[in-house]
């Protein structure tokens, strides 16, 4: 059998993957998925002025379990359908506090306890704060 046929024979196509988008846009998407599944006190902070280790930060309040773990799901399946992966989370069982890495991104979901006892926000106050709002 020649060996050229056999290589074509057996060649699968392959699609082009997914254009990642920008963190900024990846950080305003979870927090606008967090928004539509009634999230509170919502943050997104630019973390690049203040470490090298990510860019920004989600910051979110759920009132029960059931709903941090809703947070958390749904953004992640957001973020998948833009070609993000999850590189890491902690937390979900739990559910005080539950934070998933994406690199880049960090997503930190809270019950409201544990939000104002470990303060993030005010910890990392030299974070800009985004208007994920108005950004697009």
């Amino acid at each position: 059998m020649n060996t050229a046929t056999l290589n074509t024979a057996t060649t699968v196509p392959t699609h082009p993957a997914p254009t990642l988008s920008s963190a900024l846009h990846r950080a305003c998407l979870a927090a606008r998925i967090a928004a539509d599944n009634k999230g509170r006190d919502i943050l997104v902070l630019d973390m690049r002025p203040c470490t090298p280790l990510f860019d920004f930060f989600v910051i979110s309040t759920g009132t029960s379990r059931r709903q941090i773990h809703t947070l958390a799901e749904e953004t992640d399946a957001g973020l998948r359908a833009e070609g993000d992966e999850r590189i890491g989370i902690e937390g979900y069982e739990a559910s005080k506090w539950v934070v998933q890495d994406y690199g880049d991104v960090v997503i930190h979901v809270f019950d409201p306890d544990t939000r104002d006892y470990y303060k993030l926000e005010e910890l990392w106050a030299d974070a800009v704060k985004v208007d994920w709002e108005q950004e697009d």
